[in-house]
């Protein structure tokens, strides 16, 4: 769920094509420049389409006929074949899960249902402890098993990808298009993008980072990005009051519940626009100090906003002031 805006500046020159559509429930948008006798604008749109159409297919969460959607209806102790895209998500899944001590996961479907937050919720309300209790028994990336081209599993768990779905399209829609010859473009799907090369004038795709306000966007820092993904999570465009408590989409597995630590958003540069999905998603259920502390560790370009009692705090890794080519 990024909160980037593309800031606009186009010359005389080659050509600035751009579609877009719907996909997984939101939306996506292609930006790219077309030099002469470069593969025709109907020919890319339909490339990107048929990558979009395949990937909902395989992982979309709204529809009932997707790859894991089926396999989220099974019982337990059951298997399904799933195709090779899918199993490298749920092998990104486990790797975000461990190094997030469980509190990543794949698994939470059934809780974002629960809070009323998933595809299936009915209503935004603090549950009962005991409809909690039986949940948390159908969460848990251990449950999970991929043998040979089936994936698995031992309890009910139902998987959602929608914290690294988004960055995997990108990622894949920016290969197709590298492949194509397009090596100007700026790719983006729900939000999470990736961009490489120049605009026609020669100037570097542009992305305005904003600092959450309830009533207001508010571009904080503006950073220029050739060859790496861009992906924001933040738990103040999807959340519930309840009791004068905020409530968001963002939940540690471990308890069952959202996150209620002060970490606004977080967003992730990162060379792989499908890393920079989970890690955003990652780090922002860690909190701040942890969070903090695990860019700094693993060298992860982040950018976090942590609310304070006068308004907000911006804090960058050096990996972030580094990659970013940032600028106030």
């Amino acid at each position: 769920m990024v909160l980037a805006a593309i800031l606009s500046g186009c010359g005389n020159g080659d050509s600035l094509e751009n579609f877009g559509g719907a996909i997984m429930g939101s939306t996506y948008s292609i930006k790219y420049v077309r030099h002469a006798g470069q593969v025709d604008a109907a020919r890319v749109r339909s490339e990107v389409e048929g990558v979009l159409t395949e990937i909902e297919r395989q992982m979309s969460t709204y529809r009932s006929d997707s790859d894991i959607e089926r396999f989220n209806a099974l019982p337990a102790n059951t298997c399904q074949r799933m195709p090779a895209p899918v199993l490298e998500l749920v092998r990104v899944g486990e790797q975000l899960s461990e190094q997030s001590e469980g509190s990543y996961d794949l698994t939470v479907e059934p809780l974002l249902n629960l809070w009323g937050f998933g595809p299936q919720g009915r209503e935004e309300k603090v549950p009962s402890a005991a409809a909690l209790a039986e949940v948390l028994q159908r969460v848990g990336h251990q449950h999970l098993r991929i043998d040979g081209e089936q994936l698995c599993k031992d309890a009910a768990v139902e998987v959602d990808f929608n914290s690294i779905a988004a960055g995997y399209a990108v990622d894949t829609i920016a290969a197709r298009l590298d492949a194509m010859g397009i090596h100007d473009y700026l790719a983006e799907a729900t939000g999470e993008l990736k961009a490489k090369g120049k605009k026609p004038d020669g100037s570097p795709w542009r992305i305005a980072l904003e600092a959450p306000r309830d009533d207001q966007q508010v571009a904080e820092r503006i950073i220029n990005v050739d060859g790496y993904g861009v992906s924001t999570s933040g738990d103040y465009r999807n959340y519930f009051l309840q009791d004068g408590r905020r409530y968001s989409h963002t939940f540690d597995a471990r308890s069952g519940a959202p996150v209620l630590h002060d970490l606004a958003s977080v967003t992730v540069i990162h060379p792989s626009a499908l890393m920079a999905d989970g890690l955003s998603t990652l780090l922002l259920i860690l909190g701040p100090e942890r969070a903090w502390a695990y860019a700094e560790k693993h060298d992860i370009g982040a950018f976090f906003v942590i609310r304070a009692d006068t308004g907000f705090v911006i804090r960058t890794s050096k990996a972030f002031d580094r990659l970013s080519g940032a600028k106030n």
